[in-house]
C-alpha cells in the first residue's frame, strides 16, 4: 500500500476526508465552546454584580 493509495483511498476520498474534517470541527468545537460559554457566564455576572454594589 502506498500513500498515495492512502489518500486516494480506493475512489472514495472525496466523501472520506470531508467527513474526518466535519467530524474533528464538531470535536473541536465541543472542547472551544463550554470554555467561551463559561467566561461569557462570568463577565454577565461581573457586571451584574457592579449594577448591584452601585445602587
Amino acid at each position: 500500500m502506498s500513500w498515495e493509495s492512502f489518500w486516494y483511498m480506493g475512489g472514495y476520498a472525496a466523501y472520506v476526508w470531508p467527513a474526518y474534517g466535519v467530524t474533528a470541527l464538531v470535536l473541536a468545537a465541543n472542547l472551544v465552546w463550554p470554555v467561551w460559554q463559561r467566561k461569557q457566564l462570568f463577565r454577565q455576572l461581573a457586571i451584574k454584580q457592579k449594577r448591584a454594589q452601585s445602587k
